[in-house]
């Protein structure tokens, strides 16, 4: 057996995907790799993508291995997001009884390669990080989904880019109550996002849903770090106006206390 396939076993698990641009890094030309496919090393899923089959024929790679791909061998800047991170950090109890629908955040969806925007039919959310100026490792933590090793927002970040998802990927009572369970965040992690952040909108909400729910961490938030912007801002139609943030709210919202 050769010294490359020795390699393609020792790196690889059954049903892991296999992209050529990490191959070829590692000495495995286009060609070899057709070769690896034709004797059944590797199966082919599309151009330049492959997966190592294993003794089990329904074992197929998932969306958790699209996302560790990404990251593991293509180093793009790609993370498990929002709903998604909560939910896989068992800080969610929302279940969705169709395919799972994966929140992914990065910078420029068009950044990232066309196989992995077609993967297997699987529905993606965007969430775009430009509004934070800047992230860092301390952001991140690795969960483990399937067995694969995926990089996620840390709990502060998830509940950040879900708040600034209302409106577009999640209403506001859904993210209420989300915020509802997150009990144990780090004060220290919320502020420091916070700050970093050049959403006022996104930032105000944040800080309304944090204090409707009374969570202790958030008593220790500095609101004067914080751009909190100038002016009103219309978040909800037909919702309620909240003096002190200057957004409109469901009116549910206010039905169980006025946050002043």
């Amino acid at each position: 057996m050769s010294s490359k396939i020795n390699w393609l076993i020792k790196n690889t698990l059954p049903g892991e995907l296999v992209l050529q641009n990490w191959l070829t890094q590692n000495g495995i030309s286009y060609s070899l790799a057709q070769k690896y496919a034709q004797s059944g090393w590797l199966r082919k899923m599309s151009t330049g993508v492959y997966y190592r089959p294993g003794s089990d024929e329904q074992l197929m790679p998932g969306w958790p291995d699209a996302v560790h791909a990404l990251d593991k061998q293509l180093k793009m800047p790609a993370h498990l997001a929002g709903l998604s991170s909560l939910t896989h950090q068992g800080l969610s109890h929302y279940l969705q009884l169709r395919k799972e629908t994966v929140w992914i955040g990065v910078k420029n969806k068009q950044t990232l390669p066309k196989w992995f925007r077609e993967f297997n039919e699987q529905a993606w959310i965007y969430c775009g990080n430009h509004k934070i100026t800047q992230l860092s490792e301390k952001d991140f933590k690795f969960v483990y989904i399937k067995g694969k090793e995926v990089k996620a927002s840390c709990p502060e970040l998830a509940a950040y880019e879900v708040v600034d998802a209302i409106g577009k990927h999640i209403t506001f009572e859904h993210a209420s109550e989300l915020f509802q369970g997150l009990v144990n965040l780090s004060p220290r992690k919320v502020q420091s996002i916070l700050e970093r952040s050049a959403s006022v909108q996104t930032n105000r909400v944040f800080l309304f849903i944090s204090q409707y729910h009374g969570h202790k961490w958030a008593e220790r938030l500095d609101e004067s770090s914080i751009n909190l912007g100038s002016g009103k801002r219309s978040v909800v139609e037909n919702g309620r106006y909240n003096e002190r943030y200057q957004i409109t709210v469901p009116d549910v919202l206010n039905q169980k206390k006025e946050i002043n």
